[in-house]
């Protein structure tokens, strides 16, 4: 069953080499668990989509450029995510600040090839005795 997505969830990129965390800025004022909710517009790089490590795509002219220099030996560059397009699909039945709410199912496409899946959601729950 799909989750609604928080401020914190982990993502992975396909051809990351490392998780990263979703930073959601509290522009919408709707929190899970005291953290930001997210929609599908929370896909800026840098401000919503921090680095995933070493990036391993050959479609990043970074990754290409260095390979080339290898002599044909793949060799990861520094990950700094292209992402202009918003998540999708979202859930579509849920707006959140006039837009789709994001929940753990969604994707969203880099430009150098790679997708960009949860691996969390971010919500947790804590039981009080």
């Amino acid at each position: 069953m799909p989750q609604q997505v928080c401020m914190g969830a982990m993502m992975q990129c396909s051809f990351g080499m490392a998780p990263s965390s979703l930073v959601v800025l509290p522009v919408n004022m709707v929190m899970t668990n005291q953290m930001p909710d997210a929609n599908i517009m929370d896909h800026i790089p840098m401000v919503n989509i921090m680095p995933f490590g070493m990036c391993q795509s050959i479609a990043n002219p970074m990754v290409a450029a260095a390979t080339a220099a290898a002599l044909g030996v793949l060799t990861p560059m520094p990950c700094i995510p292209v992402t202009p397009s918003p998540w999708v699909p979202g859930a579509l039945t849920v707006l959140l600040g006039n837009q789709p709410s994001l929940d753990n199912v969604s994707q969203l496409m880099c430009n150098w090839a790679g997708i960009i899946q949860f691996t969390n959601a971010g919500q947790v729950t804590v039981e009080i005795p």
